[in-house]
């Protein structure tokens, strides 16, 4: 409804003008009236109408005289004068003084005022068109870039508790967020950012990198809403700014936005990531702190955390509230032991002693999140750790390389317990593909079988007829073949094989004597020394205390296998 003001002294015309037409239906209210100019200048102070309509001849204050205090004070509210006299001076200076029109009250009748009334909402709505434009022009002028603003962010957010003064002035001049009352961060995490960037220039992780904001980004909409920021190790904010709304539409908005940009991040990227929110808060000053509850909640628990409602009063600074957790995560890194043990269960073939140590290590990790960087780094020294050994140990052009699990394939498990199972994954085939590569010689299908069975199984229970039942042979068949092709009985071939493992058990210097023979699959102490004494002309003692023979003797255990 558009209001208007009725200015005359003759209660005729008033009730004339009243009852000209059924204001209403046309969109129009008469929101009051006044005898003179003083008076109508008074109610325009207190509640400005979009329209006056004047009578020009009055007391103590003309039509003449108020319309020209409208012009210079409220020149936004549109004047119709009325007369009943056509004086041209009159005229003249109302149209001066921005008057729609000037009308003679004998000749006012329901068209004409209907007309003029529409000529002044017609000026008005044009008017607020332009305004519209100017401030959105203008707004957008001084809008801060989107570079200078998630560098404002990212120092905001780094610099903790210890906000300096002068950083709530920076957005109200630079209009970030310029009718937010409140705010929210959350922070989000790409899980296997450290397993996949390892290898990458800094010109792709950056590329990354910005891929990953800029679809972010995009699935928030206007940056100076909601900003996402790249933060570091794959770690990124999303700032929130809210006008004054319930908490249930934050809430809701928020959570439909985080998942709409976890789905466009694993559809599109293949990347999964994990999230968490902070409180909300009402300053820029305290995001710091919303987004370091965030952080805490994000790291502490592999779960992802969803919007929290309640005002931040987080006054703890990041460093002492990740204390505990820091006390609690020791190791960064796989220890010298479980990566020694890890090359020497490789060289061994020692299928199911890698298992055990994967086991145990992710064990010691189980409590972390599978994002944490603890986990990604020793899952890297995993990977590099097998890749390592395809590398020296199979042809560089093999394509049965590429059949192996793969970074991403890792980054895509969800929690510590898919974790382990990609890893076990990958060692077995790695196992897989190094046997098929060990065995140097043109043998038939079933003796080839029957040496991965050995080299598989060499530090358990072996016997001829225990291989011969999993190959599907008769056992005396198995013998012969075995003996024709290799020139070896079945039970010199697995002597050997225990005796090599030994050999590089013992030069590991890790072991005792007595457990190298336990753990290479002799059943005691006395027969382990016969049989390596006749494989290599040493006594287990005599191999540890003359490396100069040690090197002959590890020549005398060669089969038919790569070293």
């Amino acid at each position: 409804m558009f209001q208007v003001l009725l200015v005359d002294d003759e209660p005729l015309v008033h009730h004339n003008l009243w009852t000209l037409l059924d204001w209403a239906d046309y969109g129009f209210e008469l929101c009051g009236q006044a005898h003179n100019g003083l008076i109508a200048l008074t109610m325009i102070e207190q509640s400005p109408p979009h329209i006056a309509i004047i009578d020009v001849d009055m007391p103590e204050m003309n039509g003449v005289e108020l319309n020209r205090a409208i012009n210079e004070r409220f020149p936004w509210v549109k004047t119709i004068m009325l007369s009943s006299y056509d004086d041209y001076d009159y005229v003249r200076d109302c149209l001066n003084n921005g008057s729609i029109d000037y009308l003679l009250k004998h000749r006012l009748d329901e068209s004409t005022l209907l007309n003029i009334l529409n000529k002044a909402v017609s000026e008005l709505q044009q008017e607020d068109r332009l305004r519209e434009k100017q401030v959105a022009e203008s707004a957008m002028a001084e809008k801060v870039s989107p570079e200078v603003m998630r560098d404002y962010l990212l120092y905001l957010l780094k610099r903790q508790m210890k906000a300096t003064y002068g950083f709530e002035d920076f957005s109200q001049k630079k209009k970030l967020y310029p009718h937010a009352s409140r705010y929210a961060t959350a922070a989000l995490q790409i899980v296997p950012f450290l397993l996949l960037t390892e290898s990458y220039s800094d010109v792709q992780t950056n590329g990354l990198v910005q891929q990953v904001v800029d679809m972010m980004q995009q699935s928030l909409g206007d940056i100076h809403e909601r900003t996402a920021v790249y933060v570091e190790e794959g770690r990124f904010v999303i700032v929130f700014s809210f006008r004054e709304r319930s908490e249930h539409i934050m809430q809701r908005e928020v959570d439909g936005q985080l998942r709409k940009i976890q789905h466009a991040l694993e559809l599109f990227l293949n990347l999964q990531s994990v999230i968490a929110v902070g409180p909300v808060c009402t300053s820029l000053s305290q995001l710091a702190s919303s987004y370091c509850s965030a952080e805490y909640e994000l790291d502490g628990s592999s779960s992802v955390k969803t919007f929290r409602s309640h005002t931040a009063q987080v006054e703890t600074p990041c460093s002492e509230k990740h204390s505990d957790e820091n006390d609690e995560r020791q190791r960064v890194s796989l220890t010298i032991e479980e990566h020694k043990q890890l090359l020497l269960s490789i060289e061994r073939f020692d299928k199911q002693g890698v298992h055990q140590l994967i086991s145990s290590i992710i064990a010691s990790i189980d409590h972390l999140p599978i994002h944490s960087h603890t986990v990604q780094m020793i899952v890297s020294e995993l990977m590099q750790t097998g890749d390592k050994a395809w590398r020296t140990y199979l042809p560089s052009t093999d394509p049965a390389v590429a059949n192996l699990p793969s970074r991403s394939e890792l980054g895509r498990m969800k929690n510590i317990r898919e974790l382990e199972q990609g890893l076990q994954s990958f060692f077995s085939s790695l196992f897989h593909l190094l046997n098929q590569h060990r065995v140097i010689g043109s043998y038939s299908r079933h003796v080839t079988q029957t040496i991965h069975f050995i080299l598989e199984r060499y530090s358990g229970y072996v016997t001829l007829e225990l291989a011969a039942s999993v190959i599907g042979l008769n056992a005396s068949y198995l013998s012969r073949i075995f003996k024709e092709e290799t020139q070896r009985t079945f039970s010199e071939y697995l002597n050997q094989v225990r005796i090599d493992a030994g050999c590089k058990l013992l030069d590991s210097g890790r072991y005792s004597i007595k457990e190298i023979s336990m753990q290479v699959g002799f059943t005691t102490h006395n027969y382990f020394f016969k049989v390596f004494k006749e494989i290599t002309g040493l006594t287990p003692q005599a191999y540890l205390s003359n490396p100069g023979k040690r090197k002959n003797a590890t020549k005398l255990t060669s089969l038919h296998l790569w070293d």
